[in-house]
């Protein structure tokens, strides 16, 4: 098969919503769809042992969120298909953020009962930023929700972007009789007994005498009158302003009880885009150039506790990936070659010989890889506009065993490469200073550090409200300014000086006093004038 014909077949997209809106159940039932898996797990019940697929750290076992991107590949209709299923709590916002670099187009789930929430918006913030194609999935039809037309006024005005309605509910909550598909014009009828979900899919037109009799008068009345207005309101569903990132096309179910998933994806796989250009320090790299290319947009360590194993996730941009094979690592100016690289499906991994643009590809790493590093096979630019935050919340990490000493700083140095947070070193005491955008974050690095690592540690919240790279033309000015602020100077994990300031005021002040300091507030400006 061709690069083109691989291409075409690769569908790539991440699923993104506010915490407990139903996104990683959605994800199982689509996985179930795909006949990835066999059966579903209980995210949030503590007692049923099954947990989410894609929830596969035990700290997310136990909470019931997820706390780190995870990748599932599947077949269906023909189709490659790659799920990135992402942690909806805003503290692990960054790690999202990423993934939806290396996506090509999104499902937002929305709580039919909550609407639009905070983390939302943030999220939508960042797909329209790069008008990545938005599908939006209203979840939670079994309960009582605000009205549907309602949700929709809201999604268009918090959300910045226009929709239109492909399914459309009837009823909801204890009446919730099913949807109906004006995108195929069919009825979705769905009933329940009491040892598992039955659906009924009944071709049949609203006008049809047989409508009132299946549905009861009532509601027969009340979807004749929802579907007209909804053709006199909202523009007809067009791909073209769907894949420009200007239309969400909205579906309505309830992914728990499977009510209208199957209609998403059978309708994702009709519309969604296939992988996309990508930009670049140099140009715009097309998915067909024959050449290989890809970008690391994550890490995790111990993804198998069992093995201390350290994985980036590459995205593949362009040509074919070949085992074995030579690449171009830009960062570093050499090549190197990968005897393993693997699929996903969540925790679990199969080596594979070949990736195409979309594919998602696991590489053990030796230390080799930060987020967004590039490989190519020998151009130099580097992919662009994966985000860097400055922390927000900064603390001390104190060892409560020195024996461990070893353990502890192996483990915040993998950790902290995964993106989660960022390491601050202080000359003085070779302090280890962590920074990260909320609290969550802390609880899971000191649980995974005494789980993953056996070290112990404690946090000392630390008077810090940003941090900022230093740089100079002038060397001699640079060392000055190190010298005279040395308690307050840090040195991130690539030995570059970082001015930790107490407030926005100091920051101020010493630009003012310190013409020749250039202050950066992301460490993106060391990937600068790559050719």
């Amino acid at each position: 098969m061709s690069i083109a014909q691989e291409i075409k077949k690769r569908r790539t997209f991440a699923i993104i919503s506010h915490p407990d809106a139903g996104k990683t159940t959605l994800t199982e039932k689509l996985l179930l769809f795909g006949g990835a898996i066999q059966t579903a797990g209980a995210v949030k019940s503590n007692k049923i042992k099954k947990t989410a697929t894609s929830d596969f750290m035990e700290i997310e076992k136990q909470r019931g969120i997820s706390v780190a991107t995870s990748v599932m590949t599947f077949e269906y209709k023909d189709l490659l298909i790659n799920i990135l299923d992402t942690p909806g709590h805003k503290d692990f916002a960054e790690d999202t953020y990423r993934t939806l670099t290396a996506v090509d187009s999104v499902i937002l789930v929305i709580d039919c009962v909550k609407g639009v929430e905070e983390q939302t918006e943030r999220l939508m913030e960042v797909c329209r930023m790069r008008n990545t194609p938005v599908i939006i999935f209203i979840n939670k039809l079994d309960r009582e929700g605000q009205y549907p037309f309602d949700l929709l006024d809201e999604l268009e005005e918090k959300l910045n972007i226009r929709v239109r309605p492909l399914t459309w509910p009837i009823n909801m909550g204890s009446a919730f009789q099913g949807v109906y598909s004006l995108y195929e014009q069919k009825l979705y009828f769905f009933k329940i007994n009491k040892t598992k979900v039955e659906e009924d899919v009944v071709e049949i037109g609203l006008e049809d005498e047989g409508l009132p009799k299946l549905l009861g008068e009532r509601d027969a009345k009340q979807i004749r009158e929802d579907v007209e207005l909804i053709e006199g309101v909202y523009d007809t569903f067009s791909e073209t302003p769907y894949q420009e990132g200007r239309l969400a096309p909205v579906f309505f179910g309830s992914a728990i009880n499977n009510f209208g998933v199957k209609e998403l994806l059978d309708t994702f796989c009709e519309i969604s885009p296939t992988p996309q250009p990508r930009p670049t320090t140099v140009r715009e790299v097309a998915p067909d150039e024959p050449k290989f290319s890809g970008f690391v947009f994550k890490i995790h360590a111990n993804l198998d506790p069992r093995h201390r194993d350290r994985i980036a996730f590459l995205r593949v941009c362009s040509g074919k990936f070949e085992r074995g094979k030579f690449f171009h690592h830009v960062r570093l100016d050499k090549n190197v070659r990968f005897s393993s690289p693997f699929t996903f499906m969540a925790s679990a991994k199969n080596v594979l010989d070949e990736g195409f643009p979309g594919d998602v590809i696991g590489l053990y790493d030796t230390g080799t890889f930060k987020i967004g590093d590039t490989l190519t096979e020998g151009e130099n630019f580097m992919f662009s506009g994966i985000p860097s935050f400055s922390p927000e919340i900064f603390k001390e990490l104190i060892n409560l065993d020195p024996m461990k000493s070893k353990q502890l700083e192996k483990g915040i140095q993998q950790l902290t490469d995964e993106g989660v947070a960022q390491l601050f070193t202080l000359e003085l005491g070779n302090r280890k200073i962590v920074g990260t955008v909320g609290e969550l974050q802390f609880d899971v690095i000191q649980y995974r550090l005494e789980h993953e690592y056996c070290a112990k540690c404690r946090w000392v919240h630390m008077n810090i409200s940003k941090a900022c790279w230093i740089t100079s033309a002038d060397q001699a000015k640079l060392a000055e300014f190190i010298r005279l602020k040395g308690n307050q100077i840090g040195y991130d994990k690539d030995g570059n000086p970082v001015f930790l300031a107490e407030s926005e005021w100091m920051i101020r002040m010493n630009k003012e006093n310190n013409p020749a300091v250039q202050f950066h507030f992301t460490s993106e400006f060391k990937t600068e004038g790559v050719e």
